[in-house]
C-alpha cells in the first residue's frame, strides 16, 4: 500500500473540543500519569515486558518525555496521530518474552495491548472526579467513544476492546479479578525510596543546580509521585492489586485536589495547557471553535 493510500485509510484522532481533547492537555493530566502507569504495568505481561525492556529506570526523564510527546500526538497530532501509532507498533514489535505466571508475551498481543490501552479510561475518569469535576453520564460515554477512537489510531482492532461502556465494566472487572497483580514494577512505582537520577533536560543551568539538590529533593518528590500513582488510581483497582492507602492518605489527596482545582483554572493558558494542546485550542478558536467539552 502507498504512504498517500495509507493516510488516505487512516483512522482519525478524537474529536476536537470532546472529553479527551479537553482533558489529555491540561497540565492536571500530567498528575495522572503515575496511576495509569502503575495499573498498566500491574498485567503480568505488561509488567513483565516494562521490566525487561523499558528504560524507565536508566533513562526516566527521556521516556517521560517521548511518552507524552506520543500521547499529545493521539489526540491532536491530526495526520500525524496514524504515523505515531504506527512507530509505536514497530517499536513494540521485538517486545516478548515469559511473564511472573510463566507464560509467554508479545507486546503486541491483543490482550495485552488492549489493556495497556484500556487502563486510560477509568484513570480519566477517576481523576477527573477529583482534579476537574465529576464528568456526567453523557461525557463519560463520549470519553469511552473517543479512547476507543484513539485506540483505532493505535492500531487496535474493533474487536479486542469492549465496544460501549457497558460491556467495559465487566471486562475491567475480570480483569481485576483474574489478571492483574502486584508485579514488581509496580512495587517499585508505588515505592517511596525509589532511586532516580535527576534531570538532564533543560537550560544547563537548571540541570547542574537540580544534580547539587537532588540528594535532598528526590525523597520528597518519590513520595509524591508514589502518593499520586496509588491515590489516584480507581480504588477497586488499588484494591484488587494490593496497594495501601489509609484515610489520612485520603484526606490529604481530597485536600491536595481541592488547592489545583482552584488554582489550574486561572494559570494563564502557558501554565495550565500542554504546549501541542496549547496549538491546537488556538488554532481552533482561531477557526471560531470553542475550548473544549470539559473545564473547570
Amino acid at each position: 500500500m502507498s504512504s498517500a493510500a495509507a493516510r488516505n485509510d487512516d483512522p482519525a484522532p478524537p474529536p476536537p473540543g470532546g472529553v479527551l481533547w479537553s482533558l489529555s492537555g491540561d497540565v492536571r493530566a500530567l498528575l495522572m500519569l503515575p496511576a495509569a502507569l502503575t495499573l498498566q504495568v500491574a498485567h503480568p505481561a505488561v509488567g513483565a515486558g516494562v521490566d525487561e525492556h523499558s528504560v524507565f529506570r536508566t533513562d526516566p526523564w527521556g521516556r517521560g518525555e517521548r511518552s507524552l510527546s506520543s500521547l499529545q500526538l493521539w489526540v491532536y497530532g491530526g495526520e500525524q496521530a496514524a504515523e505515531e501509532g504506527r512507530r509505536l507498533r514497530r517499536l513494540h514489535r521485538a517486545i516478548q518474552g515469559t511473564d511472573t505466571r510463566g507464560r509467554r508475551y508479545h507486546a503486541l498481543s491483543p490482550a495485552n495491548y488492549a489493556w495497556v490501552h484500556a487502563t486510560g479510561f477509568p484513570v480519566y475518569r477517576h481523576g477527573a472526579r477529583y482534579l476537574l469535576r465529576p464528568l456526567t453520564g453523557d461525557q463519560e460515554r463520549a470519553l469511552y467513544r473517543e479512547w476507543l477512537q484513539v485506540g483505532r489510531v493505535l492500531g487496535i482492532h474493533d474487536r479486542d476492546m469492549p465496544r460501549t461502556i457497558e460491556e467495559f465494566w465487566p471486562y475491567y472487572r475480570a480483569m481485576l479479578a483474574d489478571e492483574i497483580e502486584k508485579t514488581a514494577v509496580v512495587a517499585e512505582l508505588a515505592a517511596t525510596d525509589t532511586a532516580v537520577p535527576p534531570p538532564d533536560r533543560g537550560p544547563w543551568v537548571l540541570r547542574l543546580l537540580l544534580r547539587a539538590l537532588w540528594p535532598v529533593l528526590l525523597p520528597p518528590l518519590a513520595r509524591f509521585r508514589a502518593f499520586l500513582a496509588v491515590g489516584l488510581m480507581p480504588p477497586d483497582a488499588r484494591e484488587a492489586i494490593g496497594l495501601e492507602w489509609t484515610d489520612a492518605q485520603e484526606r490529604a489527596l481530597r485536600r491536595f485536589c481541592a488547592v489545583v482545582r482552584v488554582v489550574v483554572p486561572v494559570l494563564p493558558g502557558r501554565l495550565r495547557y500542554l504546549p501541542r494542546a496549547r496549538r491546537a485550542r488556538a488554532a481552533r478558536r482561531a477557526a471560531g471553535g470553542r475550548g473544549g467539552a470539559v473545564s473547570g
